[in-house]
């Protein structure tokens, strides 16, 4: 009996010779691989990871593509159901080694941008393009196995990039401000930024259309790459993520300065090392500055180990501050006028 030119027989022969395939592909993953993917795990470079991880489940499919082939060339097939057949299974070859050269690919981006110096850790945009590309030149390369010529298709790109680029002038935009936003290394995924406009907060993610912000309140602010790149952006973590901090403070006339001075530098001193442990070289400083109506005012200067922790910091100080010169009777004057009646 036959089928599309071909015995019954031989498509039992080819399923079981597949099936056998991905059967002993299924015991080659759970008792080898996975072995394999844990010692590339304990090695001193992550790379072995990288390539141990795309390659994960690929045996099976592999050995099953692999037990086609030996019933393509082993059994007695027409010409047209050969052609099919081959054809299909390079096609099933290539898919799977795109998506093996994605994973790999890929994960050496991210593996390079979280050990250089995270300027592009977590920016979906080198993952994007990588992906990109390697799906377009597997595609190629797919084509051409198949004696596809590419080069009408690779004609028909140029001319139709051209359009494509002059429709999505906007989108392309985006792209290559993203690209020059991680390239300048400015703004980093993981920074506090405060744009021209007023909106703040921790920089999530560099997509390559927009970056998205997350604020104190845990909302997210979605802002298109090329509006970031054109903005005024203050980052609070560059070139340190240490923040200096200076609190005003008003003593009375009578006050002893050197004594208020004193004091103002020991409480900062504590509260730094209360609130910001990780400040270890800065010296709290206290400045007068100002004869005010009912005060002379100074500044006190304190560190904050990041942005988000000067808030705390103010607090604690000036509980502390005040507690402490109730104890030595220094007074902070609050705003008042005398007035002389005739």
């Amino acid at each position: 009996m036959t089928f599309l030119g071909a015995d019954v027989a031989d498509y039992g022969v080819m399923a079981a010779l597949v099936v056998g395939g991905v059967v002993l592909g299924w015991l080659l993953e759970k008792l080898v691989a996975g072995r394999l993917r844990a010692a590339a795990r304990k090695r001193s470079w992550d790379g072995w990871n990288v390539v141990a991880t795309g390659m994960g489940h690929m045996p099976v499919w592999w050995l099953g593509l692999a037990g086609g082939a030996i019933g393509l060339d082993a059994l007695d097939w027409s010409g047209q159901v050969e052609t099919y057949l081959g054809k299909a299974l390079i096609v099933a070859s290539g898919i799977t080694l795109i998506v093996v050269a994605m994973r790999i690919a890929t994960g050496f981006v991210r593996m390079y941008a979280e050990g250089a110096d995270e300027a592009a850790a977590s920016s979906t945009i080198f993952v994007n393009l990588t992906r990109i590309a390697v799906v377009i030149l597997g595609g190629l390369l797919i084509l051409n196995a198949l004696d596809i010529s590419i080069t009408p298709i690779l004609t028909a790109l140029g001319v139709g990039g051209l359009a494509v680029a002059l429709a999505l002038q906007d989108t392309l935009s985006n792209l290559f401000a993203g690209v020059q936003i991680i390239a300048g290394k400015q703004i980093r995924p993981g920074d506090y930024i405060e744009l021209d406009g007023g909106q703040a907060g921790y920089v999530e993610d560099i997509a390559w259309r927009y970056t998205t912000v997350r604020k104190l309140s845990n909302n997210l602010i979605v802002i298109p790459n090329s509006t970031l790149a054109n903005s005024i952006v203050v980052n609070y973590q560059l070139p340190a993520e240490e923040l200096s901090v200076l609190m005003e403070v008003g003593v009375a006339y009578g006050t002893d300065l050197e004594h208020a001075e004193r004091i103002a530098i020991e409480v900062a001193a504590q509260t730094i090392a209360t609130c910001s442990p990780t400040v270890t070289d800065f010296e709290p400083f206290a400045r007068f500055h100002t004869f005010g109506e009912s005060s002379i005012d100074m500044t006190v200067g304190l560190r904050a180990g990041e942005f988000t922790d000067q808030w705390e910091l103010r607090h604690h100080f000036i509980k502390a501050l005040k507690k402490r010169f109730d104890e030595e009777g220094i007074e902070i004057p609050f705003p008042q006028r005398v007035v002389h009646q005739a």
